[in-house]
């Protein structure tokens, strides 16, 4: 009897590591939207980035522009002409009027990641209740590349970042080449 306990206990938590090998280094671009921020008081892109690279990832680049649609899909295109394979956002993801940051990138989203802006608004709404629901943070796949847009807000970017980002962009970035 023991050793059947025991064998069942091998499988399961089979589904939530799915680790077949070692972790994927993916190649990343981070990119901070907001009007009001300037290298000195950004602190979401600076943490995206430090989240990453603690986890081997490699950021080939960060950029902060201004919340303007222009800016902000010249930043996405930048970014894939260099060849990041996670494209890293934050900040413009409200109601705002200025918030344009989704206007821009979903038309240029080829398949989207709807789960992962349900599954942020769900566990958001665990810490800060309805108010989650305003929040707009999305992701994407454009030209084989995974584009994340999360909230400007530290504790937000930590939340999406280690709950949900990190734990599965090695999988994900190995399941868009297959």
């Amino acid at each position: 009897m023991a050793h059947d306990g025991h064998d069942h206990h091998d499988h399961s938590d089979h589904h939530h590591h799915h680790d077949d090998g070692p972790q994927v280094q993916v190649g990343a671009w981070v990119v901070t939207c907001s009007d009001t921020r300037d290298a000195k008081s950004d602190q979401g892109g600076p943490l995206v980035r430090e989240l990453l690279e603690a986890q081997g990832h490699t950021v080939l680049g960060a950029e902060l522009v201004p919340d303007d649609t222009h800016a902000i899909t010249h930043a996405l295109d930048h970014a894939l002409e260099h060849g990041a394979r996670a494209i890293i956002f934050t900040g413009g993801t409200g109601i705002a009027r200025r918030d344009v940051t989704l206007e821009a990138l979903e038309p240029r989203f080829e398949k989207r990641l709807d789960g992962f802006g349900e599954l942020f608004r769900m566990m958001s709404y665990e810490l800060i209740g309805p108010a989650a629901m305003a929040s707009r943070a999305s992701a994407g796949v454009v030209k084989g590349a995974l584009v994340f847009a999360l909230p400007g807000n530290p504790d937000a970017v930590r939340l999406a970042m280690s709950a949900l980002v990190l734990p599965q962009l090695g999988h994900l970035v190995r399941e868009l080449v297959k």
